[in-house]
């Protein structure tokens, strides 16, 4: 690439990288009669591995989203809570996860040569046998893994049973099946395969197609930051092949970023709205450069020690803190940590927010109240 093609390129600053990244991910505003379908096909993933936070990322983009709207595709099938980016649990459409999860199967076959607590103990296992076995087993009963250790158990019974349900994770495509997922119910992992739950066939792998839809959601990206969404490597060849289909900028560090010709990218000019973000939100993981909605030293903050991230506040489109929610005897709270004391008219918007989270979260509650403190 010659000095004089780089200087022609248009630089995108990171307000307007922000601006329209949440633009394709409806945080400016909310989406207006479109179904909760349509709108987890287009966010190709939300994560899920807290069984509610999908309904609250949903609630964040649509308007008039119900809880019901989820639980209902997930009872269907229509929708479901599948292990895939980065080997970690997503809610998408059974249509999607059947494309999706052979693309991830790379992730899953690295943590079987890798993972520190296991890995030892899976040396010399017939782990085809143990697919086999173990597929054939829960879709004849759907089980979590802790019912399926002791039948591994019995099946190998001088091998780790923790170690073989750990495998059987990684080698089958595992659905987590209501009631887990669903609004105002609990539940430990209750597991069958993906193609016995939706009666259909895994679906070849169709890497330009998933890179096309990522842009669509997270873009503009890098190649890095697709490869962060995703938890995969070696992503450039797609990028490069797919690069006269592309319409492509640099940032403010001039790193080079890839995009969809007509996607929206609307003035950086532009107002954004406080947003209540849900926990674990995609938005938060979906680039290797996270500048563009969370700055590196509240990261430490939001994205605690054990693997927590906590449901955080958006104020001109960074994250500006984030908010607990409790309920305790009639009473709900929102209580908002801001990293700076946020100016008046910001802190109102964000009382409204706070207010909506509550009647969406605990409609019931007889009190609801909102509450301002600094972020520690």
């Amino acid at each position: 690439m010659s000095a004089g093609t780089e200087a022609r390129r248009e630089r995108l600053s990171r307000r307007a990288l922000s601006r329209a990244t949440l633009e394709r991910q409806h945080l400016v505003r909310r989406a207006d009669g479109e179904s909760a379908l349509t709108m987890v096909r287009h966010l190709y993933g939300l994560q899920a591995q807290a069984p509610m936070a999908p309904y609250f990322a949903l609630w964040a983009r649509l308007k008039g989203f119900r809880p019901a709207d989820l639980s209902t595709l997930i009872e269907d099938r229509d929708v479901v809570r599948i292990v895939l980016m980065r080997g970690t649990v997503h809610a998408v459409t059974a249509a999607d996860a059947l494309e999706l999860r052979p693309w991830v199967q790379p992730i899953m076959d690295g943590d079987l040569r890798t993972n520190p607590q296991h890995k030892d103990a899976l040396v010399g296992v017939d782990v085809g046998a143990v697919a086999d076995w173990s597929r054939e087993t829960i879709d004849r009963t759907p089980m979590s893994m802790a019912a399926l250790r002791p039948l591994l158990a019995q099946r190998w019974p001088d091998r780790d049973s923790a170690a073989l349900a750990h495998a059987v994770r990684d080698l089958l495509p595992l659905v987590q099946v209501p009631p887990r997922g669903i609004w105002g119910r609990s539940g430990q992992p209750v597991c069958t395969t993906l193609e016995r739950w939706t009666a259909s066939p895994l679906s070849a792998p169709a890497p330009d197609e998933v890179i096309l839809r990522y842009l669509a959601a997270y873009g503009p990206a890098s190649v890095l930051d697709a490869q962060a969404w995703s938890g995969l490597t070696r992503l450039g060849e797609i990028f490069e092949r797919l690069r006269p289909r592309l319409r492509v900028f640099v940032d403010e560090d001039g790193a080079e970023l890839f995009d969809l010709p007509d996607a929206p990218r609307p003035d950086p000019a532009g107002s954004l709205p406080p947003r209540i973000l849900a926990p674990f939100d995609s938005v938060l993981l979906g680039h290797a450069n996270r500048s563009r909605v969370i700055a590196d030293e509240h990261r430490k903050v939001v994205f605690t020690v054990n693997g927590i991230i906590k449901p955080t506040v958006l104020v001109g489109g960074l994250v500006a803190g984030f908010v607990t929610v409790t309920e305790k005897k009639g009473a709900a709270t929102v209580e908002i940590a801001t990293f700076a004391p946020p100016a008046k008219s910001v802190a109102s918007s964000l009382e409204a927010e706070a207010r909506r989270l509550l009647r969406f979260a605990h409609p019931g509650a007889e009190n609801h109240d909102v509450r301002f403190t600094a972020a520690r």
